[in-house]
């Protein structure tokens, strides 16, 4: 009885391969992803004969299909199959190959991809002067900055100076080892352990900036995002940052490019009306940091505020 249950397993393998249809849409189907009307363009069937083939097939294993939008694309992969199936049509491929069908097949199949390619490229050509505004429409203005932040050592240990209700520390917390926030007004402190109270990789500290608390060489990498301007010494903090660098770790520094709003002193408690290259450039120096960086940002057509930089340094 075993033998005779798996004699009929096999005949009916082979019966879904007798059909020379069947045969020439998984052949397509190996070598590429299609959509219904694709196959019916190649194979220059109707619709409804290629859509009962593909039912066939798919409910018996021989294909997986998803969905994109309308559409349903449908692939033959040949790692799926089981051990049999894919013996079996391993042998049919290979008298298939050779005959007119598949010739033919070949060359329809060629202007079909052609035919996408040229419809890709007419939507990029066409959608060149808007194309910013439809990304941003699609998935939001700043994903690919938040993307970019995978480029960070996983086993990177942070830390957020001055970080106020932890902004930054949000955002850099799903990409990294540990991440310290540090700040020392009360308000700021609460309102990032709130943010924070259920990420287990995100210690929230209160400190001078001047007077880490943090262990010599326990950061890898150090930010000041609009922290320093707020500093009677910034350089004293810089130094302070290279004291908990590891050796190889960067301090980035974000802050307002020079500028004459002088009424920031008092309505925002601002000690400095931005950096000049220079000024961050000697601190650096003097903190015993190197490979010295500073580049204007670009400007952001709806901001306010004065021009930004960011610079970056490491320590020795």
């Amino acid at each position: 009885m075993k033998n005779m249950a798996a004699s009929t397993a096999i005949l009916d393998r082979m019966g879904r391969l007798a059909d020379a249809l069947r045969v020439r849409l998984l052949r397509l189907l190996e070598q590429h992803e299609l959509t219904v009307a694709e196959l019916c363009a190649v194979l220059q069937s109707p619709q409804s004969t290629v859509s009962r083939h593909l039912k066939v097939l798919a409910d018996d294993g021989w294909l997986s299909s998803r969905r994109e939008g309308t559409r349903t694309l449908y692939r033959l992969t040949l790692d799926d199959l089981a051990a049999p199936d894919r013996k079996l049509w391993l042998l049919v491929r290979s008298e298939l190959s050779e005959t007119g069908d598949a010739a033919r097949d070949e060359r329809r199949l060629q202007r079909v991809l052609d035919e996408r390619r040229t419809r890709s490229q007419a939507f990029f050509s066409s959608a060149a002067g808007q194309w910013d505004k439809y990304r941003a429409e699609l998935f939001g203005p700043t994903f690919h900055f938040n993307a970019l932040l995978a480029l960070l050592d996983a086993h990177a240990v942070v830390g957020d100076m001055g970080c106020g209700t932890g902004q930054i520390a949000a955002a850099l917390a799903p990409f990294v080892k540990r991440l310290v926030a540090i700040d020392n007004t009360a308000a700021m402190l609460k309102a990032a352990r709130q943010r924070f109270k259920s990420v287990k990789n995100v210690a929230v500290r209160k400190g001078e900036l001047t007077a880490l608390p943090l262990d010599d060489a326990e950061l890898d990498a150090a930010i000041y995002c609009l922290v320093l301007h707020h500093l009677p010494d910034p350089g004293a903090a810089l130094a302070e940052a290279a004291r908990v660098l590891k050796r190889g770790g960067r301090v980035l520094v974000i802050d307002m490019l020079p500028h004459d709003r002088a009424e920031y002193k008092q309505s925002m408690g601002h000690q400095w009306l931005g950096f000049e290259s220079n000024t961050l450039s000697d601190w650096m120096k003097t903190a015993n940091l190197i490979n010295i960086r500073y580049l204007p940002l670009s400007v952001d057509a709806a901001a306010k505020g004065p021009g930004l930089f960011a610079a970056t340094a490491t320590k020795k």
